[in-house]
């Protein structure tokens, strides 16, 4: 097949149509169950099919209310809920034999379906492995077809790692909250239970604080953007205000869509480093006080950082209260990365207070920023997360470390006894190019090469592991930087497919990964992620 350059995703919709021509893929699933036996003949999801539950456990009403809503909004009609099973019916079972909560298996007959699961989580998973195997049309809102076939099938399983997680950094381009539920809907999809959602920059501040207005005033909002690459030169702007927040009610909303969908969303509110917006409303949080700070017009890493005084410490308190108030998640993630320490050396206030403190140096001062707003966090019921950078200095010591400068970080963690997410750049930064080419071909990128394949060649645990040492690694996440990805279209570009290579790493067994099989699954699985109206990169159809 000759090469393409992306343009819309009817050319991708035209290479599916190519490739599925090849040969029927019967279970086209990603990520690939745990196992899974073909059956004979197909089940027919029509306006007669009927709900059975086992269990008045609002949470399992919650996953098969899922399924009920999506049918509604292809074909018309509600599924109905019935006491008893019966020949059309699709019945969900708690057991408590089954080990894994998010495990479940999945019989699929040509006269009813079964379900059985731990937890309500693994019914949504179950759901999610029925809404897979349906035709694309179940994505469409109302679409023309009104029965879906469901092919027979056995299935056993459960995932490999608790935690399979995308970041979205909304603090470089503010992206519409519309936009980002259809994103969360897609990782759903794909069995991804973990959302991070990256809130604050030096290019702007995404997230209403009552106490604080001119977070909403000033820091939401920067005078212009970089045009071109950051290294491009001369360095040139749009001239066009650019920014937004989502108001605390938004998020709350953000929160119940996520949760409907067995996700957790996971704030990120940047501390030490990343953090010249909210200087810019709030100058006196800063070292410098002479100065003038704006939201950054550009990208990369900003010297001017929070000052590690009290009146620093209180607000960041005040704000993380307020958060804390919106996002119910065990972990808050406070960055921790790149904070260049220049004005920290220069700030005789910060140079005191090593000294007084007994810190070796200005990497202890960080490491005693980060311990202080642990201390707190711990006091409300919370744990932090944060980058790697986390480790200098001496890790705080409940801290959960997301390795992303490489595997070094989280290896150094988890030999210590910290909880790890595996997260490294040369494997899971998807704003990264996916073709050799580069910017000859694709739309403007940050740079680096990170094709499918190498997303999904990715193993978290590393080989010299022991058993007990690999307890620590929770999971593994891709992070989406947003430097260049002004808009959804983008996003949804450069996160899928490569989410779809996340989500088999991360729940299928290693041993069980096959790349060859895996891309004729995604050939056709790739058509939901069409009618779900959601961008995707076509360049694996090329390989």
């Amino acid at each position: 097949m000759k090469k393409i350059k992306f343009t819309l995703i009817g050319i991708a919709l035209m290479l599916v149509s190519e490739f599925a021509s090849a040969g029927d893929i019967r279970y086209p699933l990603i990520p690939m169950p745990e196992k899974l036996t073909p059956r004979e003949g197909s089940f027919q999801l029509s306006k007669t099919t009927k709900i059975v539950l086992n269990s008045p456990d609002a949470h399992l009403k919650t996953a098969t209310d899922f399924l009920v809503n999506l049918i509604h909004q292809s074909a018309g009609y509600n599924l109905a809920y019935a006491k008893t099973g019966s020949k059309n019916s699709i019945s969900f079972i708690i057991d408590s034999k089954i080990a894994n909560d998010e495990g479940y298996t999945l019989l699929v007959a040509p006269d009813a379906i079964t379900v059985k699961s731990k937890t309500p989580a693994g019914a949504f998973m179950a759901i999610q492995t029925l809404r897979q195997l349906m035709p694309a049309e179940v994505e469409e809102k109302k679409a023309s077809v009104q029965n879906f076939a469901i092919p027979a099938v056995e299935i056993e399983d459960a995932p490999r790692f608790g935690y399979r997680g995308l970041m979205l950094d909304v603090g470089r381009y503010f992206l519409p909250m519309d936009f980002i539920k259809k994103y969360i809907d897609a990782l759903s999809f794909y069995k991804i239970n973990t959302f991070h959602l990256h809130l604050t920059e030096d290019q702007g501040w995404r997230i209403e604080i009552k106490k604080y207005p001119r977070l909403q005033e000033v820091s939401a909002w920067r005078n212009e953007t970089t045009v071109g690459h950051a290294r491009d030169t001369p360095r040139k702007y749009d001239g066009k205000k650019h920014g937004g927040y989502y108001t605390q009610a938004e998020l709350k909303e953000l929160v119940k869509f996520a949760q409907d969908r067995f996700i957790t969303i996971i704030p990120e509110i940047e501390m030490p480093g990343h953090s010249q917006a909210a200087l810019a409303a709030y100058p006196s949080l800063g070292c410098v006080l002479d100065t003038t700070y704006n939201v950054s017009t550009s990208w990369g890493v900003h010297k001017d950082v929070y000052c590690p005084k009290e009146e620093t410490f209180k607000f960041l308190e005040d704000v993380l209260t307020e958060v804390i108030s919106i996002f119910p998640s065990k972990y808050i993630h406070i960055g921790g990365d790149e904070c260049p320490k220049d004005r920290w050396k220069a700030s005789a206030f910060c140079q005191q207070l090593i000294k007084e403190k007994g810190l070796k140096d200005e990497h202890g001062l960080q490491s005693y920023f980060i311990r202080r707003i642990e201390k707190f966090l711990n006091s409300k019921g919370r744990a932090i997360i944060g980058w790697d950078e986390i480790l200098e200095g001496g890790l705080a010591p409940n801290a959960t470390v997301m390795s992303w400068r490489g595997e070094n970080g989280g290896i150094e963690a988890a030999r210590q006894n910290h909880n790890v997410v595996m997260t490294p750049n040369t494997f899971l930064y998807i704003d990264y190019y996916q073709t050799k080419e580069g910017r000859a071909k694709e739309p403007l990128a940050i740079g680096g090469f990170l094709p499918l394949e190498k997303v999904y060649s990715y193993n978290p645990v590393p080989a010299d592991f022991t058993p007990q040492q690999a307890k620590y690694i929770l999971g593994a996440q891709a992070n989406l930087w947003t430097e260049y990805v002004p808009d959804g279209k983008q996003a949804g570009h450069m996160t899928f497919p490569r989410v779809c290579a996340l989500a088999e790493l991360s729940w299928t067994p290693d041993s069980k990964k096959n790349y060859a099989d895996f891309k004729k699954r995604l050939t056709e699985n790739v058509a939901h992620l069409s009618k779900m109206d959601m961008n995707f990169a076509p360049y694996f159809m090329e390989e």
